[in-house]
C-alpha cells in the first residue's frame, strides 16, 4: 500500500483503521477488479473482525477521496479497484470477463468535444468498452 494513500487519508482527517488497511491491501494486491463481497472475503485474512458494512463504508470513503473507483461492467454489480489515471478506460472481455485498462487520448477527446460542441463541462468520464480480448478472439478464430 502506497504511502501516498495513507498520507491522503490522514490529510483528509481519517485514521487508517484495521478495516481500511485490510481493504486497501486487498485492492493493492489484486490483479483484477473485485466486487465488494469478494473484497470482504479476502480482507478477513488481514483483519478477522472486518465486516461487510465496514468494507462498503471504506470503499465509499476511498471513492470520495479519489483513491478507489467502482466500475460497472453491465452485469448489475460494481467492481472495485484502486484509482488510476483518469485518461485510462476499461476494456471488458465478454467471454473471459477480464478487464484491462487502455491509456490514450480518447477520454480527453470526449471531454473536449462535449465542451466545444455542447458547452458541457464533464466532471468525470467512466468508459467501459465491451468486446473480446485478443486471446479470446484468437481462440474463437481457431487454427489458421
Amino acid at each position: 500500500m502506497g504511502v501516498d494513500i495513507t498520507d491522503r487519508l490522514r490529510a483528509a482527517g481519517y485514521r487508517l483503521t484495521a478495516p481500511r488497511q485490510a481493504v486497501l491491501a486487498v485492492l493493492a494486491e489484486s490483479a483484477r477488479h473485485l466486487p465488494a463481497e469478494e473484497i470482504h472475503e479476502l480482507a478477513v485474512a488481514y483483519a478477522s473482525d472486518v465486516n461487510l458494512a465496514s468494507v462498503y463504508r471504506t470503499l465509499t470513503l476511498l471513492d470520495e477521496l479519489g483513491l478507489a473507483s467502482e466500475v460497472r461492467l453491465g452485469d448489475g454489480r460494481g467492481y472495485w479497484e484502486l484509482a488510476h489515471d483518469e485518461g485510462a478506460y476499461h476494456l471488458h472481455c465478454t467471454r473471459c470477463r477480464r478487464v484491462g485498462h487502455h491509456a490514450g487520448d480518447a477520454i480527453e477527446r470526449i471531454r473536449s468535444h462535449l465542451a466545444d460542441h455542447h458547452g458541457f463541462e464533464s466532471e468525470a468520464v467512466d468508459l467501459v468498452v465491451h468486446g473480446r480480448c485478443a486471446d479470446c478472439r484468437d481462440q474463437l478464430a481457431g487454427p489458421a
